[in-house]
């Protein structure tokens, strides 16, 4: 059997759709794009079978980009969906599949304004994706003509033929140009859109996905709503709610991800990014250190993640949906490991409510709707811990020497307000101080014999590595082979230096460049 095409690259792509696919976050073609591209590509009929979300939609769009010509005014391809909401989905999609080949595209469906469709035909479209209903009333009309349609689409073909549109697709059939491409999608095959296909097609190649169903029985699966909320702000609600040992958390995109790492590192959090463009060596260390417990969250790629295994892993986050359910089977199947449980987020916006949906119906699992954290829920969370370690601390015993203080104050004040002043001292959190000893550093997510250091400037005042390695060893009085990892970002910097040298060079790590920086422990964990 002849091995499926790994990457985009290898289908023979152009460059500008490879770039729109690389922005949306494709980083590698799904089972029916692999299989259906290049047949697609040649011209030739196909019968796909496969349910929305396993990236069908790329599957026939990006053929229809790549063989029309944007430079013909006139509409070249034909996508009929059953319902205006996968309507304006295709639409959305081949729109970004070829916005580099200026190409044009128009949702036409029932409940918008037929005129603000008419303005959109008149200026000329290349891609029409429609509605039977609505293609027929244009039809009628004469608004729209299909005389130089090259490729048919009929997705999700057994809906349609369910929803009675049976004699509209014949009647839209009939008024396309006899010699053209026609390529049908249906998540079942019943008799009659085998009867559609044998009449319509022409030697069709055969396509068949069937997603797999690798649900992890031992993982809860929630989504969050993201009404009016920036997505990072929700993400930190979410992390500062649960409670999270160890998570990975997904984009699409390598850049997503690196964004995502930066301003998480900037909230506080112990993040590192992981995804192609590192080579071996810094994939290794950001391992380690995730395995370690150095750091909490790895913001990933899918294919980034893929082979990974990692006891531990108490939550999965998707920070954006991926492409196809099979992907995200296998996001979840990174926590719920090895008898234990785990738990799936997903962050989605009210225009994501479909593929969710599908997702549902895919994996056959019911996913948990859940409503964002307000801040008196965050508040309620910190009461419920305080609570929770001033029990333990009770049940642990050895309170003698306190109690015999608490018995000296009982004298002078109410019992009630002692022990919300123990409370008070339990959960306060220290200023900010320059430990004397080793000791007193605490964990900073540093290597072992290590201390990270917080520093103030990043590349945005033109730090790079050179600089903070010349300048911390000649202020500091250090030798710069002994300076560990150095992580740099937009307006901060991360350095790891050895442990016994820490205070040393917190007392005389003043400038770089000339800059005044401000040098401190980095958050302690």
């Amino acid at each position: 059997m002849e091995e499926e095409p790994s990457t985009f690259v290898s289908l023979g792509l152009s460059p500008k759709v490879l770039k729109a696919l690389t922005e949306m976050g494709f980083e590698e073609p799904t089972p029916i794009q692999a299989r259906t591209i290049p047949m697609a590509m040649t011209g030739r009929d196909i019968i796909g079978q496969a349910q929305t979300g396993t990236g069908k939609t790329a599957a026939f769009g990006v053929p229809i980009v790549e063989r029309l010509d944007p430079r013909k005014n006139a509409c070249q391809a034909l996508v009929l969906t059953p319902t205006r909401e996968l309507c304006i989905q295709v639409a959305a999609e081949v729109t970004r599949i070829g916005r580099y080949r200026d190409v044009k595209t128009l949702p036409v469906y029932g409940g918008q304004a037929i005129e603000r469709q008419l303005r959109a035909l008149r200026h000329g479209v290349h891609v029409i994706i429609g509605t039977p209903g609505r293609m027929m009333d244009h039809l009628n009309r004469g608004t729209i003509r299909l005389d130089e349609v090259a490729t048919v689409v009929l997705d999700e073909a057994d809906e349609m033929l369910d929803m009675g549109f049976a004699e509209d697709l014949e009647a839209i059939l009939g008024h396309v140009p006899e010699v053209r491409q026609t390529m049908l999608f249906s998540a079942t095959m019943p008799t009659e859109i085998l009867r559609l296909a044998r009449r319509y097609l022409k030697d069709p190649f055969r396509v068949n996905v069937s997603p797999e169903r690798l649900t992890v029985p031992l993982t809860t699966q929630e989504y969050y709503e993201l009404r009016g909320h920036d997505r990072v702000d929700g993400l930190s609600r979410i992390l500062d709610y649960e409670n999270i040992d160890r998570a990975i958390i997904f984009c699409r995109t390598k850049k997503g991800v690196d964004e995502l790492a930066e301003a998480l590192k900037g909230r506080g959090y112990l993040a590192e990014a992981i995804h192609g463009d590192l080579n071996q060596a810094q994939r290794d260390r950001v391992m380690k250190r995730f395995r370690d417990g150095a750091i909490e969250l790895l913001v990933a790629t899918d294919v980034a993640a893929r082979g990974l295994d990692i006891e531990g892993v108490t939550h999965v986050i998707n920070y954006e949906l991926p492409q196809d359910a099979e992907s995200y089977v296998h996001r979840i199947g990174r926590t719920g490991r090895a008898g234990k449980t785990g738990v799936a987020i997903t962050l989605v916006h009210p225009r994501e409510y479909r593929q969710i949906k599908n997702i549902e119906r895919i994996v056959r699992t019911r996913i948990q709707r859940r409503e964002l954290p307000t801040l008196q829920d965050l508040v309620e969370k910190e009461r419920e811990m305080l609570r929770a370690r001033l029990v333990g601390v009770v049940q642990e015993g050895n309170l003698t020497e306190y109690r015999e203080v608490i018995a000296d104050l009982l004298e002078e004040y109410d019992p009630v307000d002692l022990a919300a002043a123990g409370l008070k001292l339990l959960s306060q959190r220290e200023a900010p101080q320059t430990p004397d000893e080793p000791s007193d550093w605490g964990d900073t997510g540093a290597e072992n014999g290590m201390v990270r250091l917080f520093v103030n400037v990043g590349r945005a005042q033109g730090v790079g590595p050179a600089e903070i390695v010349r300048s911390l060893a000649s202020e500091s009085g250090i030798s710069g082979k002994i300076i560990g990892v150095i992580d740099i970002y937009d307006r901060f910097t991360f350095v790891e230096v050895p442990r016994e040298v820490a205070g040393q060079v917190l007392r005389g790590w003043e400038s770089i460049n000339g800059r005044v920086v401000s040098v401190e422990p980095a958050r302690r964990r």
